[in-house]
């Protein structure tokens, strides 16, 4: 059972990063609907990284850097996918308590070569499919305007490219789960058995149902 507490949800030509979308999570009384944005926190590496180019440009500046409170400053519009699973970043998230599934009817990847975003499905109907994600609720500076807020944000896994995928975007695919029995292992299953659906669909599995627009003209997509 899901509780759908964000009521009814307009259809969504497409969803961007650091933008919200709906998710599916195990909540105090049970599945919940919630909206989250689009980007799990970055690591610490990467943050101190940028952190240190800011700092070094302020200092070239003559403008004095109080190094602590400007790495507490960072702005950090998350992490939009995720790969290496064993990265003690992504570990801590890996719990049944933290993991989503993000549902959606069709997806882009992007290559120039080809007209731009490039939309797949798994079939020219855009039947509702789920990626695999994870969730958690974060303090940090998402925009320099913003400030520090608190949010719900989200992220899903990625795998290596199937046959389609692969012509158009060969590094990743979004891991994609398309049976009520693939949904149960992701929301319920031990990290290592829930792991096991990192892994790309087979290939000839999905279909390019548009073709170098931005959002899907088709309808409710993610």
């Amino acid at each position: 059972m899901v509780n759908r507490y964000v009521g009814n949800l307009a259809p969504m030509s497409g969803v961007f990063p650091d933008y919200t979308a709906p998710i599916v999570r195990v909540g105090a009384e049970g599945r919940e609907l919630a909206t989250a944005r689009w980007g799990m926190p970055s690591s610490q590496q990467a943050l101190m990284e940028a952190t240190k180019k800011r700092a070094k440009k302020l200092e070239a500046k003559g403008k004095p850097v109080e190094f602590k409170e400007l790495l507490r400053m960072e702005p950090d519009g998350g992490t939009t996918n995720i790969r290496n699973v064993k990265s003690q970043h992504w570990t801590r998230w890996l719990g049944v308590e933290n993991r989503c599934i993000v549902p959606f009817n069709s997806f882009s990847e992007f290559n120039k070569d080809e007209g731009g975003d490039i939309w797949f499905a798994l079939d020219e109907e855009r039947p509702l499919a789920c990626f695999a994600g994870i969730w958690t609720n974060w303090t940090s500076v998402r925009k320099v305007k913003e400030g520090e807020t608190n949010n719900d944000l989200y992220a899903f896994l990625t795998t290596e490219a199937n046959a389609e995928v692969g012509a158009i975007h060969p590094k990743a695919m979004p891991v994609i789960l398309t049976t009520p029995e693939q949904v149960e292992i992701w929301m319920t299953a031990s990290p290592d058995e829930a792991l096991k659906l990192q892994r790309p669909l087979p290939d000839g599995s999905l279909r390019i149902v548009a073709r170098g627009v931005k959002e899907d003209p088709a309808g409710a997509t993610t």
